[in-house]
C-alpha cells in the first residue's frame, strides 16, 4: 500500500501561519511606505512650484491655521484709515492688507522693496487712490517731515523708529502688528536646532516700546499674544518657509529634504504639526 502523507503538525502549522501573517504586514508597511513617499514628492513639488509673491497667504487655506489676534489688525488699521487725511503704509508687501480699507485718506502711500512686491502692490493699490513708492526699507524714509498722521505698518522686518517719529505730523499715530519673540520657533528649531537666547528673546515688544519712547513717542496701547498655528501637511511647511524666508535663512527642498521627509512621515502617522506665533500690536503717538 502506498504511504500515507504525514498530516504536518500543529507547531508547524501554526509557524507557517505566522510566517504568512508576516510577510503580508510586511508587503502592507511596504506599500504603506511607498504611498507615503509618493504623496511628500507630490506636496513638495507643488509647494515648491507654487508663486510666493505677494503677502497672501490664501494657498495654505485647509493646509495650515493660524489664530487670529485678538485685536482684529486689518479692522482697526481701517478705522483709523478713515479719520486719516495722510497716511503711510511701511513695507506694505504686495498691499493685500491696505487694498481692503473700505475708505483710504486723500493722501494714501505705501512703500516695498522686493521688486515683485512693488509691482503686485501698484497693480493692486493704484486703482484705489494709493501710491506705491519703491524703498530699501532701511533709513531715511523718501518723505518730508510732518507729513503723515498715520504711520501703520504690518509685520515690518525692521522698525525704524527715528524715521517714523520724523515722518509722523505733531499728534499722529503710529499702528502696528508685529512678529513676536521667538514665532513658531518649534518649526525653526525643527530644521535649525536650538537657537540661543539672544535669538528666542529678539522681537521683544517691551524693546520696541523703549525704542519707540527713545525716539520721542508715547506708546499708548502694546499688547503680545501667543497663538496656536497647525501645519497639516509638508506642502504647508515648504510653502511657509519659502515665502517667509527669515524663519529658516536659505531655506531650500533640496538642502533639507530629509528632515522634510522626517516631519512628513510625523504628520502623516501623528497628525499636525503644532507650532505658537506670536504677534504684539503697539500703537505709539507724537507729541503735539
Amino acid at each position: 500500500m502506498p504511504a500515507t502523507p504525514a498530516e504536518p503538525s500543529p507547531t508547524a502549522a501554526r509557524a507557517a501561519d505566522a510566517d504568512a501573517a508576516g510577510a503580508e504586514a510586511e508587503a502592507r508597511a511596504a506599500a504603506t511606505r511607498a504611498a507615503e513617499r509618493a504623496r511628500f514628492d507630490v506636496l513638495v513639488a507643488e509647494a515648491a512650484a507654487v508663486s510666493v509673491d505677494g503677502w497672501d497667504f490664501s494657498w495654505l487655506d485647509g493646509r495650515a491655521t493660524e489664530q487670529r489676534p485678538s485685536w482684529g489688525y486689518a479692522r482697526a488699521m481701517a478705522d483709523r484709515m478713515g479719520r486719516a487725511g495722510a497716511a503711510l503704509d511701511i513695507q506694505t508687501g504686495g498691499g493685500e492688507v491696505l487694498a481692503s480699507v473700505p475708505k483710504l485718506p486723500p493722501l494714501t502711500v505705501a512703500t516695498e522693496s522686493w521688486p515683485p512686491n512693488v509691482a503686485r502692490a501698484t497693480a493692486l493699490l493704484h486703482p484705489l487712490g494709493a501710491a506705491v513708492v519703491a524703498d530699501p526699507d532701511e533709513p531715511p524714509l523718501p518723505f518730508g517731515d510732518n507729513a503723515f498722521d498715520l504711520v501703520v505698518s504690518r509685520h515690518p522686518v525692521t522698525t525704524w523708529w527715528a524715521e517714523i517719529a520724523r515722518v509722523l505730523t505733531p499728534g499722529g499715530t503710529y499702528f502696528s502688528q508685529q512678529v513676536g519673540p521667538a514665532s513658531v520657533f518649534e518649526l525653526v528649531e525643527y530644521f535649525l536646532g536650538p537657537q540661543p537666547p539672544e535669538v528666542r528673546g529678539a522681537r521683544d515688544p517691551e524693546r520696541a516700546r523703549a525704542e519707540a519712547e527713545a525716539a520721542g513717542l508715547d506708546v499708548v496701547d502694546l499688547r503680545l499674544e501667543r497663538l496656536r498655528t497647525e501645519f497639516r501637511d509638508i506642502g504647508a511647511v515648504v510653502y511657509f518657509l519659502r515665502k517667509v524666508i527669515w524663519m529658516v535663512p536659505g531655506f531650500t527642498v533640496q538642502e533639507y529634504r530629509p528632515r522634510l521627509a522626517e516631519l512628513h512621515h510625523r504628520i502623516e502617522t501623528e497628525g499636525p504639526f503644532v507650532a505658537h506665533t506670536t504677534r504684539f500690536l503697539i500703537e505709539a503717538r507724537k507729541p503735539r
